[in-house]
């Protein structure tokens, strides 16, 4: 069985609760040897350490997503959820007293999509920088409709990015990629020319799966899961003229070496 890795999943998610063990069971099953939970706020970073210790093949990331345009998002898809208030610089310390407990941060990043201010998301972003510089641990980062501004401050730095879905012009891509960045490929680059693109120009070396489950599928509409990042390792398989198995050994390492230096 080829090893499997997922690095970037959403387990806390409501789609997820009644049916969670047997997803996990589909996992191991397909042959994940790994799977990043990415928390976004206080209330899923605590359920991320929960999973990690409850599933040994699920390791926690812990962060920060942009609450403003969390807030705008949960309005904006009529979402049945409330962001409760929290202090920023608290979590974050919470995140520090917990570094052993996790293997990466994230998922943070910038997000202009939404009407929301921008320099709170750079000072937030910006401190997630500072802290994966200090641990040295990876950073997930989202950048919709902010691929330019993120490569721009994560250029300066010393962090180790992982581009989670990223969407950005190819000519960013290749600068990010010149940079040394990895890219985590979710599993509708089976639909999505834009990753499929982006797979074509990086090396296999930089390259990830992910899910973003239970979004971004390789069925529209269907809620994803772990198991499906098989269907990424045969679209790049596909791409690079691989084989599957070759894809998933290459992936693996790359897991190994960013993850568990």
């Amino acid at each position: 069985m080829i090893p499997l890795i997922d690095v970037h999943t959403h387990l806390d998610h409501p789609k997820f609760k009644d049916d969670l063990d047997e997803v996990i069971q589909r996992a191991k099953k397909a042959g994940l040897k790994a799977i990043i939970n990415n928390g976004i706020d206080p209330e899923t970073n605590r359920f991320t350490l929960e999973l990690a210790k409850k599933y040994d093949i699920v390791k926690a990331s812990l962060g920060i997503y942009p609450p403003e345009v969390l807030e705008a998002e949960i309005k904006q898809y009529g979402l049945n959820t409330k962001l409760k208030p929290f202090d920023i610089d608290e979590e974050i310390e919470f995140i520090k007293k917990n570094k052993k407990n996790i293997i990466a941060l994230g998922e943070v990043g910038l997000d202009y999509s939404q009407e929301t201010k921008k320099q709170p998301q750079k000072e937030l972003f910006q401190k997630f920088i500072e802290l994966s510089e200090k641990t040295k641990l990876p950073l997930s980062v989202h950048s919709r409709k902010a691929e330019s501004e993120v490569i721009e401050m994560l250029e300066s730095s010393k962090a180790k990015p992982v581009l989670h879905c990223f969407c950005g012009k190819i000519k960013l891509a290749k600068k990010a990629a010149d940079l040394n960045y990895s890219f985590s490929i979710p599993c509708n680059i089976v639909n999505s020319q834009q990753f499929q693109r982006l797979v074509q120009e990086v090396n296999i070396n930089q390259l990830l799966t992910e899910t973003d489950a239970p979004y971004l599928g390789p069925i529209k509409q269907e809620r994803n899961e772990p198991a499906n990042v098989i269907h990424t390792i045969k679209k790049i398989a596909e791409i690079k003229r691989f084989e599957p198995e070759e894809v998933a050994n290459n992936i693996f390492y790359n897991y190994q070496r960013l993850y568990l230096w």
